[in-house]
């Protein structure tokens, strides 16, 4: 029989203190039942003597702590799950929001999880195809690791989240694939777009929505990325399968958290978050990986908006010392309509070799990907020194490189929210541009690619 108090002290925002326990600990569940048969959820943060310091998943709006009662449950937040999840969308914390039937669980599981033992992890290195050229080509992702998307305030993150959602598969078709899907903090009219989204595109099939919308109690976005994970170590670890978890907004998570941490009265860090920012959002991050022994992957691409553009911000700046690079957005590409808006000169996939070559992609993307990158930004020169002294100052090479710029924004960046180019596809275009060169200036690439893939010209 689980014991009631009746020592509810006082509520400050989600916060709320029971005073009187005995044998509570930490993280774990609370019911609070008002007079009128109401139950509000919550959790405890910190035990000290007699007093328990719960943070409650709704608002604390009505509670009437002179008649309320206090359970606590004896077990931390769990998720049901099951292989019927696939196809489904739930609220940020677990239960269904589809008007599907409930989920009847093979096993509940804490939603925190257990780290995973680094000497049992499995270096990622299989290709993940996302349909688009600027990570596919320059960026590859790879099975197993932690990309995130630094985007700004207004770009269409939104859109390439369901874009890389939609598109994104394993070559091996024998590989069992599923995408994982955590919209934290977002509006209504977004929910609605990925969902109508998916539905419309046929993804919803082998995807798992969780969905925390704005106007839920912040608390609630704190456990949304963790049931996220939770369902994907399931589908990963425990069915085999090759798992893609997209997160977005990471701002929004890290703005409850120190909202959570501002109520508790703690030491602020950096720009007000709590100074165990870093560590939490390791507890998050590395969730992704592969096992020894299992079959499954679990990758992970958290998207984040840059308070003010700011790279240095807390979140993007902790964010990229834990992941192994960032696909970056640029609001110039976007106002020059280049959709997706990659920059991909400051965008970095540190395990980008591992995903690439023969038997993985194609025996040239190294060398095509080292060669596009160094004629991009040659060209991306030669543009900025002709705005300053004038096109005659160029010369006949710099003028080239000037136009294979732009025509490789304007062709390989430039592929719109609706275009799934296969890897083949991305490669043959990047030699379609580097045509546009003279072959002496592609110094990069070996000479037999280049008489095996380099289009002819007309003479």
């Amino acid at each position: 029989m689980l014991k009631e108090y009746k020592s509810i002290q006082e509520v400050v925002g989600p916060l709320m203190l029971v005073t009187g326990v005995e044998g509570v600990k930490y993280d774990e569940l609370v019911e609070i039942e008002q007079d009128n048969g109401e139950i509000r959820m919550g959790k405890v943060l910190e035990v000290k003597d007699d007093k328990a310091l719960v943070q409650l998943f709704e608002s604390a709006q009505g509670l009437k702590i002179s008649t309320a009662k206090a359970r606590f449950l004896g077990r931390s937040l769990s998720l049901a799950v099951s292989p019927d999840m696939l196809g489904r969308v739930f609220d940020g914390m677990g239960n269904p929001k589809d008007n599907g039937a409930p989920i009847i669980a093979e096993k509940r599981v804490n939603i925190n999880g257990s780290p995973i033992n680094p000497a049992a992890r499995n270096y990622p290195n299989e290709f993940i195809q996302t349909g688009i050229s600027a990570i596919d080509g320059l960026n590859t992702l790879v099975r197993g690791q932690k990309l995130p998307v630094f985007s700004m305030s207004g770009l269409p993150h939104a859109d390439l989240a369901a874009q890389i959602a939609r598109q994104a598969k394993v070559l091996s078709a024998d590989d069992k694939f599923a995408v994982i899907f955590a919209a934290i903090g977002i509006t209504y009219e977004e929910a609605d777009f990925f969902i109508s989204d998916f539905r419309k595109t046929g993804a919803i099939e082998r995807t798992v929505m969780f969905m925390n919308l704005a106007n839920d109690p912040a608390i609630e976005r704190i456990a949304t990325p963790r049931m996220a994970l939770t369902c994907a170590e399931y589908l990963a670890f425990d069915l085999g399968m090759h798992v893609l978890v997209i997160m977005t907004d990471i701002t929004n998570y890290c703005e409850a958290l120190r909202e959570v941490s501002a109520a508790r009265k703690e030491v602020p860090g950096r720009r007000g978050y709590p100074g165990y920012l870093y560590t939490d959002l390791a507890s998050l991050y590395e969730r992704a990986g592969r096992i020894k022994g299992k079959e499954g992957s679990i990758t992970q691409i958290p998207i984040l908006t840059m308070p003010e553009d700011d790279k240095t911000h807390p979140i993007p700046d902790l964010t990229g010392y834990i992941t192994e690079g960032q696909i970056i957005l640029s609001r110039e590409l976007y106002k020059k309509g280049v959709n997706p808006p990659i920059d991909v000169l400051p965008s970095l996939s540190r395990l980008k070799d591992k995903g690439m070559g023969d038997g993985k992609t194609r025996e040239d993307h190294a060398d095509t990907m080292n060669q596009l990158f160094a004629a991009y930004a040659a060209g991306k020169d030669a543009k900025e020194l002709a705005a300053i002294l004038g096109d005659s100052a160029l010369s006949e090479t710099d003028k080239l490189f000037a136009k294979f710029a732009e025509e490789f924004e304007k062709r390989y960046i430039n592929q719109g929210f609706t275009t799934n180019r296969s890897i083949v596809e991305t490669l043959d275009l990047g030699w379609e541009l580097l045509s546009i060169l003279p072959r002496g200036e592609l110094k990069r690439i070996k000479d037999k690619y280049i008489d095996k893939y380099l289009p002819k010209k007309d003479n």
